[in-house]
């Protein structure tokens, strides 16, 4: 992915977490070391949250990956992302964290400075994009005033993200912000740097077959 222009100042009060713990069984090996464009599938996420403006860090991490970025324990291993996303909250003092999954290679940083500013704005505690007319689970933007809600749900044996979402926002009296994303390329807020239409910005990278897929749709490098 060709590297974005950072037109926005760092966010003071935000920090990015790549989500990098899942058991990678349709890809057979761990996904954040499969190569993708040359480089662990883990670079392009990362380097993704840096072209927002955001400090970025790994979360629930399966393997040794500090070579990369800073890397957050996840001390329930095994409980899926929302322990990731758990530990990552209770690791910052900052008010939001964008959480954006290993196999998302294909996203703009421009989406991740769009919703941060949304959040900013509405002050709701989770923030979502949406992609023909359904909301996705990742990337996220949660405000830490979430976290006890999210750690209740995972105590109660209910480990996913999006329902999780969804519970800490009843719980605090607000609905989610889901953002329309073909409605921020419409208006020009969002863009993509190789022109990309919005649904392929989702294409998940969970097995071989998705792997080679992205690496289609990767634009060439420039000469």
């Amino acid at each position: 992915m060709p590297q974005e222009v950072v037109t926005a100042a760092p966010w003071p009060d935000a920090a990015g977490f790549v989500l990098a713990g899942g058991r990678s069984s349709r890809m057979g090996e761990d996904k954040a070391l499969v190569p993708f464009a040359g480089r662990p599938l883990v670079e392009p996420a990362l380097a993704v949250l840096r072209q927002a403006g955001l400090e970025a860090f790994i979360a629930g991490a399966r393997s040794s990956l500090a070579a990369f970025a800073p890397v957050v324990e996840d001390f329930q291993p095994g409980l899926g992302p929302l322990s990731g996303i758990i530990a990552a909250l209770e690791s910052t003092t900052v008010r939001r964290a964008v959480f954006l999954s290993v196999d998302l290679p294909l996203l703009p940083a421009s989406l991740l400075r769009s919703m941060l500013h949304h959040a900013q704005i509405t002050g709701r505690a989770v923030t979502v994009p949406s992609v023909n007319g359904f909301a996705q689970t990742f990337p996220a933007v949660v405000d830490r005033a979430a976290l006890p809600l999210l750690r209740s749900e995972l105590e109660a044996g209910r480990r996913g993200c999006f329902a999780g979402f969804q519970a800490a926002c009843a719980a605090l009296g607000e609905p989610m912000s889901i953002l329309g994303v073909e409605a921020l390329v419409q208006c020009g807020q969002v863009s993509h740097p190789s022109a990309l239409p919005p649904a392929l910005w989702f294409l998940n990278v969970n097995s071989p077959a998705d792997l080679q897929r992205a690496e289609a749709l990767r634009p060439a490098p420039i000469a």
